[in-house]
C-alpha cells in the first residue's frame, strides 16, 4: 500500500495513503496506531470497524482510535486515496471526546472544502499550512458531531495580546524554518488553541502570515534590485526556489522577475525625471 509523508509535526503528522487494492484482494484486519482522521479524496472502499459497516466514497471522513482493529474491503472498485491526519495524544484529548466514538462521517460539505483545501496544501497550491488545515479538519467535525453551529466567541484581550506577540515573532524570524508547533510553544499555547486564536483574532492563519511576511521582505528586496532572486529566496526563508516563484506569482500576480523589472523601471523613470533638463 504505497503512501508518502507529507508532513511529520509534534502535534499533527499527515500522509497521502494511497490503496491498490481492488475486489480480487482478500481484505486483511489492520489496527490504529494513533488518532486518526482520514479523508477520502478519490475512489471507494468498505471500512468495518467497532462492529459497524460503512461504505465510503470522496469526500467521506474515516475515524480511528488507537488499538482499533479495523478491515477495508474493495468489494467494487480500484484503488482509493485517503489524506491521512494523526494527532498526537495530548492534541487529541483537546478534541471533544465524541469524536473517538464515532467511525465514519459521510461526505459532508464543510469537511469535504476542508479536505480539498488539504491537499491543496499539500500540493503548494495556497499558503495555509497543511498542518493547519488538519487542526480546523479535526475541529469542525467535533462541531458537527456534536451539532454546533454557534459562532466562536470572542477573543480575550490575553488571546489578542499572544496573537499579536506571535504575529511580531513571525515576521522576526521568517527567514528561519518556522512551523506550527515552534510559534505555538513561543506563545504558550498549544498548537490547536493558538491555531484559533491566531486566526480569530487576525483573520489569517500562521502559516498565511509566514508567508506573506516571506513575500513582503522579499518583494523589497526586489525593489531594491541589490540581490538575485535566487538569493532573495532564500534569504527570506524559502527553502525552494520554485516554490518562491510559483507563490510569489500566485499572490502577487506577477513572477519575481516581472516584478523586479517593474520597481526597476519605476525607479528609472524617477532618476530621469530628477536629473532630466
Amino acid at each position: 500500500m504505497p503512501n508518502t509523508p507529507i508532513l511529520r509535526g509534534e502535534a499533527i503528522s499527515v500522509t497521502d495513503y494511497r490503496c491498490t487494492a481492488g475486489p480480487d484482494d482478500a481484505p486483511f484486519v489492520e489496527v490504529h496506531g494513533g488518532f486518526d482522521i482520514a479523508y477520502v479524496r478519490a475512489g471507494t472502499f468498505g471500512y468495518r470497524a467497532r462492529g459497524e459497516s460503512f461504505e465510503l466514497v470522496a469526500g467521506s471522513i474515516l475515524v480511528g482510535h488507537p488499538g482499533d482493529e479495523y478491515l477495508c474491503t474493495h468489494e467494487h472498485a480500484l484503488n482509493d486515496e485517503c489524506m491521512w491526519f494523526r494527532l498526537a495524544p495530548e492534541l487529541a484529548e483537546q478534541i471533544a471526546a465524541d469524536v473517538w466514538c464515532i467511525v465514519a462521517v459521510p461526505p459532508h460539505a464543510e469537511l469535504m472544502v476542508l479536505g480539498e483545501l488539504a491537499q491543496a496544501a499539500a500540493d503548494g497550491g495556497t499558503d495555509v499550512g497543511v498542518d493547519e488545515v488538519g487542526l480546523s479538519l479535526a475541529a469542525r467535525l467535533a462541531g458537527i458531531v456534536a451539532g454546533r453551529t454557534s459562532p466562536a466567541p470572542e477573543p480575550r484581550a490575553r488571546d489578542r495580546r499572544r496573537a499579536v506577540d506571535a504575529a511580531l515573532w513571525i515576521d522576526a524570524h521568517a527567514h528561519e524554518p518556522v512551523d506550527l508547533d515552534r510559534v505555538a510553544r513561543h506563545a504558550g499555547l498549544s498548537a490547536f488553541h493558538f491555531l484559533r486564536v491566531f486566526a480569530r483574532v487576525l483573520g489569517v492563519t500562521p502559516h498565511q502570515y509566514l508567508v506573506r511576511s516571506r513575500l513582503r521582505h522579499a518583494a523589497r528586496l526586489l525593489a531594491e534590485g541589490a540581490r538575485s532572486i535566487t538569493d532573495v529566496a532564500f534569504d527570506v526563508g524559502f527553502g525552494d526556489l520554485s516554490n518562491f516563484v510559483r507563490t510569489f506569482h500566485r499572490i502577487a500576480g506577477v513572477s519575481p522577475r516581472a516584478f523586479r523589472d517593474a520597481a526597476r523601471g519605476r525607479r528609472k523613470l524617477a532618476e530621469d525625471r530628477l536629473t532630466g533638463p
